[in-house]
């Protein structure tokens, strides 16, 4: 199986470069590997329409506490329910949704199930809120090859200090390389 991990505050534009990047590796491989990811927002629903543009089933897993699917947080609600129409297959993960470690430690079990990562990553450590880094190291320490996506383009969202980790408004949108002086001055509305 091939398993897509990656940043979850990626822009609007950038998720659609992203797709079209995906698709392109998708293509150039000659097995038939099925595509496996956890049912959320962005990243997932940009490797769920890739893998099925390029004719490949879809398997999407889906959290449950206690044998229940959990509901999700609001944010990935729409994207999972999108990746439930595409998927070929469902399968049951147990985990909170809620919890970010609980989502890491999810996310490396899909890793550790597949023969090759795809890691929608601009190459930035772990901060706290992003596991990307962990989760390539985690697949790379354990031999499975990782393919960095990271298109000419694409940018993240930056996020205000106070939300905890919600996604950020459209003032709060900048390229990863934009200076923290600049990203304040479009946050702060320069004049």
């Amino acid at each position: 199986m091939i398993v897509a991990v990656g940043h979850a505050d990626l822009t609007a534009p950038a998720l659609e470069l992203v797709q079209v990047e995906l698709r392109g590796h998708l293509d150039r491989l000659s097995d038939g590997a099925t595509g496996l990811v956890r049912a959320g927002a962005g990243v997932p629903v940009a490797f769920g329409r890739a893998v099925r543009a390029a004719g490949r089933r879809l398997v999407v897993l889906l959290p449950t506490e206690r044998a229940v699917p959990a509901v999700l947080p609001e944010p990935d609600r729409s994207g999972a329910a999108e990746l439930l129409t595409l998927a070929e297959e469902v399968r049951l993960l147990g985990f909170d949704p809620a919890d970010r470690d609980a989502r890491v430690s999810a996310d490396e079990r899909v890793v550790a199930a597949g023969r090759r990562v795809f890691a929608v990553w601009d190459g930035s450590p772990s901060d706290g809120r992003d596991a990307t880094a962990h989760l390539v190291a985690f697949a790379r320490s354990r031999g499975i090859p990782v393919e960095v996506v990271w298109p000419a383009g694409a940018a993240r969202r930056t996020r205000p200090a106070d939300t905890h980790g919600a996604p950020a408004d459209a003032a709060g949108i900048r390229p990863a390389a934009m200076s923290r002086a600049g990203a304040a001055a479009v946050k702060g509305g320069a004049r």
